[in-house]
């Protein structure tokens, strides 16, 4: 998986690590957290995305990319690549169990490349996915 680590680290950039790898392994990669900085708000746990960003010591708050934060949460477009479990729960006709299925398949398939993937999960018909494809991106 190639990811880009940014923010609070010794050596920021891209970097390539085995497929499975963590989000500590990528950590490592760019030498560390610097001294001062906590990376208390990633899940150093979480199994990495090909292609996704981590930021180190950035708040965590919507819209912490430059977008300005929607009036309702409920009304969010999601990517299906980095939502939590319980951003996903807030999806209609998504609750606990389906939610760790999305994130289940997203972890074992190396992520999603497309909003339609969604179809292969147990508990997505075709009503289901067309409450969900527009409300979920990659």
């Amino acid at each position: 998986v190639t990811v880009h680590v940014t923010g609070k680290v010794r050596h920021p950039g891209v970097v390539t690590l085995p497929g499975g790898s963590r989000v500590a392994d990528a950590l490592r990669a760019a030498g560390g957290v610097r001294g001062g900085a906590s990376s208390g708000s990633l899940n150093l746990a979480r199994r990495l995305v090909d292609g996704e960003q981590i930021v180190v010591g950035a708040p965590r708050t919507p819209g912490a990319a430059g977008a300005p934060a929607p009036a309702d949460p409920a009304a969010a477009v999601l990517d299906l690549n980095s939502a939590t479990p319980q951003q996903l729960e807030q999806l209609p006709g998504v609750g606990e169990v389906l939610a760790q299925r999305i994130v289940e398949y997203r972890d074992g398939h190396g992520g999603f490349r497309g909003v339609e993937q969604l179809r292969e999960i147990s508990g997505i018909g075709d009503r289901k996915y067309a409450d969900l494809k527009d409300r979920v991106h990659v």
